[in-house]
């Protein structure tokens, strides 16, 4: 078996396919990050398994050093939600797959997020927004620093112009077919934590942390009255997180060798 890894970072999934597959796969790994194959390659030299691993250095839209139907799995995670063209991305993933093979992929989906915070900057601009407290308006400001909040900025977004139907969509376009999708989502309440932890944790790679955000967005009056309504919540325990994810897997058709969709 033959596995490319897309976006693979530190390679755990390449790596704990190895744990349950077997000596018999190998592994392609690619990511855009020069330093996150070097990290991972030590990894495969750590655990024994270099020598059925190679790292490629591109990315989901180009996959360029992978070679055409070279792949019996594809496997991606959280990688789609920072590339633009995913069309093209899928494209590249259907190229790459043997007849008959598959991939496995988990994208967080944020559109929805992003939808209610553009609707709610609206409703603070309306005269309805004046009755909204000075501490939700705050939070709505850093939320908004660290998410799309406008209809252009979502679709502007890699994070947040798609749903889990344009993954659908996206894939169907590409060739492939027996798609099968799952969307969950998990509100799930936060162990107690402390508020200078809290507020140094990005929610997402290239998201400003809300001290950060606090920093470009607030003056010292309004972080200090932010931090008196949010900090007993966050100590205490009492926060929710939401997380919305979409597992798609998919099968290229049994088909003959050159007729690859480019």
């Amino acid at each position: 078996m033959v596995l490319v890894d897309v976006g693979t970072g530190d390679g755990l999934i390449a790596f704990g396919a190895f744990e349950r597959v077997g000596p018999s796969m190998k592994a392609i790994l690619v990511d855009v990050s020069q330093p996150l194959l070097r990290r991972a390659e030590q990894r495969a030299v750590e655990i024994g398994v270099r020598d059925r691993c190679t790292f490629v250095q591109s990315s989901a839209e180009q996959l360029e050093g992978v070679a055409d139907e070279s792949a019996d799995v594809l496997t991606t995670r959280a990688v789609l939600a920072y590339v633009a063209d995913k069309a093209a991305a899928a494209r590249q993933f259907y190229r790459v797959l043997k007849p008959g093979g598959c991939l496995s992929m988990a994208e967080p989906i944020y559109r929805d997020e992003a939808v209610n915070l553009a609707a709610f900057s609206n409703y603070l601009q309306s005269p309805a927004g004046e009755t909204v407290t000075p501490l939700v308006r705050l939070m709505h400001r850093c939320r908004a620093a660290q998410l799309s909040s406008s209809v252009a900025e979502i679709k502007d977004n890699p994070l947040t112009n798609f749903t889990e139907r344009d993954l659908i969509n996206e894939f169907q376009k590409a060739g492939f077919d027996e798609l099968h999708l799952e969307l969950h989502i998990d509100i799930l309440k936060q162990a107690p934590m402390s508020w200078d932890t809290y507020i140094d944790i990005s929610p997402r790679p290239g998201t400003p942390t809300l001290r950060e955000a606090f920093a470009a967005n607030l003056s010292g009056r309004e972080q200090r009255q932010l931090e008196e309504g949010l900090r007993p919540i966050v100590e205490s325990g009492q926060h929710r997180s939401r997380e919305t994810t979409a597992y798609l897997t998919a099968c290229k058709p049994m088909e003959k060798s050159g007729s690859v969709r480019r």
